[in-house]
């Protein structure tokens, strides 16, 4: 199976490259192109009338996709963004004075610089589980959420430094405390592990974006709100005042209903031009997320069995063996030397990813079993 012929502008715009650092930044599919030429067009016609297209067609649309891919009943309770930051910041500022926070000690830099930021100035009071052994992670988490009585839980559906992913996300939301904000990171998650939210959507926020798996570039993050929800986040732009600017508010701000409370400030539609056009495509071609993993293992298996001794890594340095049915899209391998190799391999022309001792490899749509063959001979020594 191989889909590189939908990503020839890509592929060809530096011919030789060995892209394996699918779980970062994701070639983009030629539709995109198209796409982000739209959004310019779109703006040049319309002018400022552009954003009665972009809500009334171009949002509605996304959201649909959106929904439809983590079998959401409502695509109204999806908001977007620019990046995942702003969605983060706007829930953390839902909560009250020096919060209790529960979270994972492998949670990526759009929540754990910030909440490390935020506990200088004894602002947030954090219990950080440990992911290993993964195994029993899900149990320690609600443990610790009951413990600490948490006011918000926040955890990633697949951790970006191994890859491992949560064994049952609805039956982490139902044992987490009633009273807690449930927020789930979907950031590895989105594109590359089949997600139904059906039997939690009224628990709990997921927060996401079209970044990586979904192909879509920057610009395009997106944030589930369930319903009914009261919060009224201080961190608020005046689109989370559409539908309700008329409204008595007793000298209160006024938010919009549901999801839309979520909404932020005035954005650059094109990520969302590019997102829609990419889910389009995937829909169109097959690629649903079922036939994106399975595509992505097979190419990660090949890709173990061709190591050899001489190679710099080995399948038992991985952090989640290929046994584990429970991992996302990339392999990642525990050495000291992960920054060197990386930086070696780029001088290769192969584009991988080390976070401290953690080399990482990933895989996706646009490669074949050439190209893992191609990744084999490149990693020898000279």
């Amino acid at each position: 199976m191989s889909f590189k012929a939908h990503f020839r502008r890509t592929l060809d715009a530096q011919p030789g490259r060995l892209h394996f650092a699918a779980h970062s930044h994701h070639p983009w599919p030629d539709v995109t192109f198209e796409a982000h030429q739209q959004a310019w067009l779109d703006a040049a016609r319309h002018l400022d009338s552009k954003w009665d297209l972009v809500f009334e067609q171009l949002i509605p649309r996304v959201q649909g996709r959106v929904a439809q891919e983590l079998d959401l009943s409502s695509p109204a309770s999806l908001v977007f963004a620019p990046n995942t930051h702003e969605l983060v910041l706007r829930l953390l500022s839902c909560l009250p004075a020096r919060p209790r926070v529960v979270t994972s000690d492998a949670e990526f830099h759009s929540l754990d610089r910030q909440l490390r930021r935020l506990e200088e100035d004894d602002l947030v009071e954090v219990t950080r589980v440990a992911t290993e052994p993964f195994d029993s992670f899900q149990a320690r988490l609600s443990d610790a959420a009951a413990a600490q009585r948490a006011q918000l839980v926040f955890v990633s559906h697949v951790f970006f430094n191994s890859g491992a992913a949560l064994r049952d996300v609805p039956a982490l939301v139902k044992a987490l405390p009633a009273d807690a904000m449930v927020v789930l990171d979907g950031y590895h998650g989105f594109c590359a592990v089949p997600t139904s939210l059906a039997a939690v959507e009224d628990r709990c926020f997921y927060v996401a974006g079209g970044y990586k798996y979904a192909m879509a570039g920057e610009g395009a993050c997106f944030l589930h709100v369930p319903k009914p929800t009261s919060f009224r986040p201080r961190n608020t732009g005046w689109f989370a005042a559409f539908g309700a600017l008329q409204d008595k508010h007793d000298g209160r701000v006024p938010y919009a209903t549901q999801g839309a409370a979520f909404w932020g400030a005035t954005f650059d539609p094109a990520g969302l031009y590019r997102l829609d056009a990419s889910l389009a495509w995937r829909e169109r071609v097959g690629l649903t997320t079922d036939v994106t993993r399975a595509h992505a293992h097979a190419l990660q298996r090949r890709f173990i069995a061709g190591l050899t001794p001489q190679h710099p890594v080995g399948e038992g340095q991985l952090v989640v063996p290929l046994a584990d049915a429970h991992r996302g899209q990339f392999l990642t391998f525990r050495t000291p030397d992960a920054k060197a190799l990386s930086a070696r391999f780029k001088e290769r022309h192969v584009i991988t990813d080390a976070r401290d001792d953690r080399l990482r490899f990933g895989f996706g749509p646009y490669q074949d079993e050439a190209d893992v063959d191609a990744l084999l001979a490149r990693l020898l020594p000279a």
